[in-house]
C-alpha cells in the first residue's frame, strides 16, 4: 500500500486524494462509467426505436446479467490470485471489442448491407460480452481501491469512489441522450470509444498489484471460502440481500425509454435528462454526506435511505408531468446514493484482504447483476401488467422487503461505525 500523504490528518476531505494510484483509479473508474452509461441510454433507446419492444428491452438486461451472474465467483477467485493491472487491461481491451462491433453495425452507411434481422442479435451478443468482462472487472477494481488508500480513510474513499461513479451517471447518459437526439447513434458511440481509450490509458498508469492471495486448494474450495464468509456475517448478507431485492423489484430505469418515448413524450432527449436529474439527486446527496455522514447508525440510515427509494419509484410511476418525474427521479437518486455509501464502507471494513476478490465477486451476484436481472424483470412485468402498474407494483415491493429485514435485523439497527469494524461488531453468526 502507498505510503504518500500518510502525514495528513484523517480529518482531510480530499485524504483518499493524496494517494496516486487512488487519484488514477478514480479517473479509470469515472471513464469507464461515462462510457458504458452512453452505451446503456444509447442501446436502449435504440432497441426499443427499432423493436417497439419493451421486452425487447429486459433481455438487454438478461444479456449482460447472464455471464455477470455465472462467472462472478470464478471472476473473484481470479482477482484474488492474478495481477490486478494486467487483468484491467484484458477486461477493457474486451468492452472496448463490443463497442466497436456495436459502433460498426449501427452506422448509417454499413446497417443497410447487413441483414435487418442481424443487428439486434448482434448487439446482444456484444452486451452479452460486456456480461462477460463485468463478471472480472469488479473484484479486480474492489482490490484495488483497498490497497490504494489506507484502511483509516477507507469512508473518505468511498465518498470520493462513489460521488465519481455518480458525477459520471449523470454526464454519460445527459451526453447519449442528447448528441443520440442532435446527431445520431455513430457520434454517440464515437465519444463511448474515446472515453473507454481515455480509461485504458489511466489503467497503464496503476502500479502492479500481485496477488495476495496463493490458492492452496482447489478452486471449488477457495470460491466455497468467499460464500461461507459472506453467509456468516449478518450484516453483509442483509445489506446484500436487501440491494438485491429493492433494485430488482424497484428499478423502473430499464423502462425509462417508454416513459420518455410514449407516456412523457420527450424523446431520446428527455430520456438522457431523465437519466442524469436520478445520478444529479445523488452526487449532491454525497456531497452534503462529506459534512453530515450516514455512517453514525449505518443500519438504521441504511433502512431509510431504501424505504425512501421504494417510495421514489411508486410515485415517479405514477407521475405524468415531466417536471414533477424529474422530481421524484431525483429524490430516487439522492435516498439510493446513501445506501451505495453505506454498504460499500461496510464492506470494506468487514473483508479480509486476502478475500476481496471472493466477497467482491460474491457481492455481484447480488448488486453487480441486479439491475440487469432487475432490467429483465421490468420489461416482462411491463408486457404482462403495463409499464405504470409494473413500476408501481416492484415499488410497492421493496417498501415490503424493507419491513422485512428490519424485522430480521432490529440487533443491527443501534450499532455505530466503530462497532462494525470486526466481525463480531458485525453479528457474525
Amino acid at each position: 500500500m502507498a505510503s504518500e500523504g500518510d502525514s495528513k490528518p484523517k480529518t482531510d476531505s480530499f485524504a483518499a486524494l493524496r494517494y496516486k494510484d487512488f487519484r488514477s483509479y478514480l479517473g479509470m473508474r469515472f471513464f469507464f462509467t461515462f462510457a458504458y452509461q452512453m452505451q446503456a441510454v444509447v442501446i436502449g433507446f435504440y432497441i426499443y426505436h427499432v423493436t417497439g419492444s419493451v421486452f425487447a428491452l429486459g433481455l438487454v438486461g438478461l444479456c449482460e446479467a447472464i455471464p455477470a451472474v455465472c462467472i462472478a465467483l470464478y471472476g473473484g477467485y481470479v482477482a484474488d490470485k492474478s495481477e490486478k493491472r494486467k487483468m484491467l487491461l484484458t477486461i477493457s481491451g474486451l468492452v472496448l471489442f463490443a463497442s466497436v462491433v456495436m459502433f460498426t453495425v449501427t452506422m448509417k452507411n454499413v446497417a443497410p448491407y447487413l441483414h435487418k434481422g442481424w443487428i439486434i442479435p448482434i448487439i446482444y451478443v456484444m452486451i452479452f460480452l460486456n456480461g462477460l468482462a463485468r463478471a472480472f472487472y469488479g473484484p479486480a477494481t474492489f482490490t484495488i481501491y483497498a490497497h490504494s488508500i489506507p484502511k483509516e480513510i477507507y469512508p473518505n474513499g468511498s465518498t470520493w469512489s462513489s460521488s465519481s461513479w455518480q458525477i459520471a451517471s449523470i454526464l454519460g447518459p445527459a451526453a447519449g441522450g442528447l448528441i443520440y437526439g442532435f446527431y445520431g447513434i455513430t457520434a454517440t458511440f464515437s465519444v463511448i470509444l474515446c472515453f473507454l481509450l481515455l480509461s485504458i490509458i489511466l489503467i497503464y498508469r496503476l502500479r502492479p498489484y500481485p496477488p495476495v492471495f496463493i490458492p492452496k486448494e482447489n478452486v471449488w474450495d477457495s470460491l466455497k471460502e468467499g460464500i461461507d464468509f459472506v453467509f456468516k456475517s449478518k450484516m453483509l448478507i442483509w445489506a446484500m440481500s436487501l440491494d438485491l431485492f429493492s433494485v430488482f423489484f424497484g428499478g423502473a430505469v430499464a423502462l425509462l425509454p417508454v416513459f420518455a418515448k410514449d407516456i412523457l413524450k420527450v424523446g431520446s432527449e428527455g430520456l438522457g435528462i431523465m437519466r442524469a436529474t436520478s445520478s444529479l439527486g445523488a452526487v449532491l446527496t454525497m456531497l452534503a454526506m462529506a459534512r453530515f455522514s450516514p455512517m453514525g447508525k449505518p443500519w438504521r440510515n441504511l433502512l431509510i435511505a431504501v424505504t425512501g427509494f421504494g417510495l421514489s419509484i411508486i410515485c415517479f410511476g405514477l407521475s405524468r408531468s415531466f417536471y414533477l418525474s424529474l422530481i421524484f427521479l431525483f429524490t430516487e437518486g439522492a435516498f439510493d446514493s446513501v445506501s451505495v455509501i453505506i454498504r460499500g464502507t461496510i464492506m470494506q471494513l468487514l473483508t479480509p484482504d486476502h478475500m476481496r476478490g471472493r466477497v467482491s465477486a460474491v457481492n455481484s451476484m447480488f448488486i453487480g447483476s441486479s439491475n440487469e436481472i432487475g432490467a429483465f424483470e421490468s420489461g416482462t412485468a411491463a408486457k404482462l401488467l403495463g409499464t405504470v402498474p409494473s413500476v408501481v407494483f416492484g415499488g410497492t415491493v421493496t417498501l415490503l422487503i424493507v419491513t422485512i429485514t428490519f424485522l430480521k435485523t432490529q440487533k443491527l439497527i443501534p450499532l455505530s461505525l466503530g462497532q462494525i469494524q470486526t466481525p463480531e461488531a458485525a453479528e457474525t453468526e
